[in-house]
């Protein structure tokens, strides 16, 4: 049997590097959290080559002093953690000390640094790998901070270099890796050059312009804001709404502390946020930052830090479920009130700890005036309410049907002037021209409706008149007959009119000006596919949305004017009645801007 023996040190770091170490964007990602930590106002990025040949980063934070430049290249040296008391509480981007020693083993780094109050700067460079915490610095020329740089990575290492994609592949990865990190530095000015040419420029702002910045106009006006903090959890950001919804996965941005993560507990939270308004295979964008108690989190779960555990993640999974939800079920007439301003980033404060390195520690306040609370739900009880969306009633008061008088305040999608083929609304409101999809809009009123009635126990029904009779098969009168009684919560009477027939007797009132025989067709299509218990429970939604579909005005139906404008005030009352069950636009508005563009005036 061969021997037990210690590995050598660089053999230790070149494994490690190897967790650590992926691609240049996870070198990347490690430099720029260090200069982050370092309390950095701007960073100046360098790549060619995709990052192979060459990362360099330049920031203006505190520097590294000349003592411990060498150390700062160690193994599990670091400044930002002493004890486990601190290792449980961690606030800082990077804190494991393993970066820069895993990426000197795997490439050639130079570290060029001047710390406050130095008279110059120092750099170390070469075989770092091979050098020991006694290896000298040399005099350098640096104004202020540090400048890292990389080159040729895995040189030493051959067989992980095939590893690598193409140089855009590496570089597509790269600037998405500044782009997540710049996210939630929005205070941090940045700038990326690949090969000589600037790639991306994103000077200092607050949230939201840095937002716009990076996702684009498009996606600030899609989307949401979400601002909620309660106990020891705070969550703020910007959900999309389901127009801005995506093929992929890749405009999906959710944050812990500031640290970009890809959590478990948190992205199905978000998808059940989502659930009731994004159907098929799309998925919803957003861009979300969770605050919490360090010490309630666990964030040296992998080398990498994009993964995390909650120490209570029920909790944490209703409060963000609960605050999105909510964020994007408010009333189109309640969003004047209840979308509220963007906050300016939190600032950072140097924090410093006890052990030596090249970085010193830097924490955000609001993490360090959290306190701990005991993991239980009952603990959490008072936040998880505040996000909590409150029913909404079933029928909204009334509202005027006609214009407001001049120098009044117009509802925020107007008063109706026409309808358009039978199909669109227009109106004019105080910003210009609003277009409604009026079938739409109905289904999603009539969709909210029967979900509050359902919920309540309190689905009304309307007898009518002369039954609606239809021919079926012998299968669907036995399932109709099996099921009478669930039929009839739903608001249905549907009885046997004859071996092979159907009457229907009664619908839901709410339902009362669609097809009753269409309606009653698609609910015993329903009930054959999915079978009773499920259409009740897991699939009841749906069930519910394929029956506000049916019972929608339908196109070209023509409505008179206070129908329509009944049909506005509706929709501002409805809960996401900005899109229909399936994840459509209801409504479009078009500013006088826009027109006036269009018609070229004012040229």
């Amino acid at each position: 049997m061969p021997r037990i023996q210690l590995l050598p040190d660089l053999l230790i770091s070149q494994i490690a590097a190897g967790e650590v170490v992926e691609r240049p964007a996870s070198v990347l990602k490690e430099l720029l959290e260090n200069a982050l930590d370092a309390g950095a106002s701007a960073i100046q990025i360098a790549l060619e080559e995709g990052g192979v040949k060459l990362i360099r980063i330049a920031d203006d934070g505190c520097g590294i002093e000349k003592e411990q430049m060498a150390l700062a290249l160690t193994r599990h040296a670091t400044s930002k953690i002493a004890s486990l008391d601190d290792l449980e509480r961690v606030g800082t981007m990077g804190f494991r000390g393993e970066a820069l020693a895993s990426i000197a083993a795997v490439a050639r780094v130079t570290l060029t640094s001047r710390a406050r109050g130095a008279a110059h700067a120092w750099r170390l460079g070469g075989e770092l790998n091979e050098q020991s915490e006694n290896a000298e610095p040399e005099p350098a020329a640096l104004v202020s901070g540090t400048v890292v740089e990389m080159r040729d990575l895995y040189f030493n290492t051959p067989a992980r270099r095939k590893f690598l994609k193409s140089e855009a592949t590496e570089f597509a990865h790269c600037a998405e890796a500044v782009k997540r990190i710049a996210l939630a530095f929005p205070q941090v000015a940045i700038t990326l050059t690949h090969n000589g040419r600037n790639a991306l420029t994103l000077p200092r702002a607050d949230a939201r312009r840095r937002a716009a910045a990076i996702l684009g106009d498009e996606f600030l006006t899609d989307s949401r804001m979400v601002e909620v903090a309660a106990g020891p959890l705070s969550l703020t950001g910007f959900a999309a709404l389901p127009a801005h919804a995506r093929a992929r996965a890749d405009a999906q941005y959710c944050y812990v502390n500031g640290r970009f993560v890809r959590d478990k507990v948190l992205a199905h939270a978000l998808r059940e946020a989502y659930q009731d308004m994004l159907h098929g295979s799309r998925y919803p964008a957003y861009c979300l930052f969770l605050g919490i108690d360090p010490a309630t989190v666990d964030v040296n779960v992998h080398p990498a830090k994009t993964e995390v555990r909650f120490r209570d993640s029920r909790a944490v999974h209703q409060f963000v479920y609960h605050a999105v939800h909510k964020a994007l079920s408010v009333p189109l007439g309640g969003l004047a009130t209840a979308v509220p301003s963007p906050a300016p980033a939190p600032a950072r404060t140097p924090v410093p700890t006890a052990t030596a390195s090249p970085t010193a520690s830097y924490a955000y306040p609001r993490q360090q005036t959290l306190h701990a609370t005991e993991p239980t739900l009952g603990a959490y009880a008072d936040f998880v309410a505040v996000a909590r969306p409150v029913t909404a009633a079933l029928a909204p008061p009334p509202l005027p049907e006609t214009p407001a008088p001049a120098g009044t305040d117009a509802p925020l999608l107007g008063y109706a002037l026409a309808q358009l083929h039978g199909v669109y609304i227009l109106a004019q409101n105080a910003t210009g021209l609003v277009l409604v999809d009026m079938h739409a809009a109905h289904e999603r009123i009539l969709y909210e409706k029967l979900k509050g009635a359902l919920d309540a126990r309190a689905v009304a029904t309307q007898t009518l008149l002369i039954p609606a009779v239809f021919n079926t098969t012998a299968l669907d009168v036995a399932a109709t007959e099996e099921h009478r009684t669930a039929l009839a919560e739903l608001g249905f009477d549907i009885s046997t009119a004859g071996p092979a027939q159907l009457a229907v007797r009664a619908v839901p009132a709410l339902l009362a000006g669609g097809d009753p025989a269409a309606l009653a067709k698609a609910l015993i299509a329903e009930l054959h596919e999915h079978g009773i218990s499920q259409l009740m429970t897991a699939r009841r939604n749906e069930l519910l949305a394929t029956m506000a579909c049916h019972g929608a005005v339908r196109a070209h139906r023509q409505l008179s004017l206070p129908e329509m404008n009944a049909l506005l005030r509706q929709m501002e009352a409805t809960e996401r009645a900005d899109q229909c069950n399936h994840g459509r636009p209801t409504w479009v508005q078009l500013t006088m801007n826009e027109l006036d563009r269009l018609f070229l005036r004012g040229r």
